[in-house]
């Protein structure tokens, strides 16, 4: 099992899960983060510290799109294992639905 990082996270890019990851598995992109699910040790000390409510388990329905979503970009973006401060918007955009349409390919800074 792992976890996954959901739609939830773009435009807020909450990084409070970083500083608990024992195994810095989040990578950063743009406008949101994800999990290497190969990294992941399924510890869970992430999940309840996301803000944006956007950090699941693998194990809940159809999350088989998510896992390959966050491999996809953790191969690609750079490591980020130290707290940053949300994006600008992150409070307005908590919880708006469809933000697929807002997401970014574009790695970030990592850090």
């Amino acid at each position: 099992m792992t976890y996954v990082v959901t739609d939830n996270c773009i435009a807020c890019k909450y990084t409070d899960c970083v500083e608990v990851c024992p195994v810095d598995c989040f990578y950063e992109g743009e406008n949101m983060l994800v999990i290497h699910p190969d990294e992941c040790i399924d510890c869970g000390v992430c999940e309840p510290e996301c803000p944006a409510d956007a950090i699941r388990p693998d194990t809940e329905p159809d999350m088989d799109k998510w896992v390959e979503f966050n491999r996809k970009y953790s191969e690609s973006w750079p490591v980020i294992i130290t707290k940053k401060d949300p994006l600008p918007e992150a409070e307005e955009m908590d919880g708006k639905p469809d933000k697929m349409e807002l997401f970014s390919e574009t790695a970030g800074e990592g850090g």
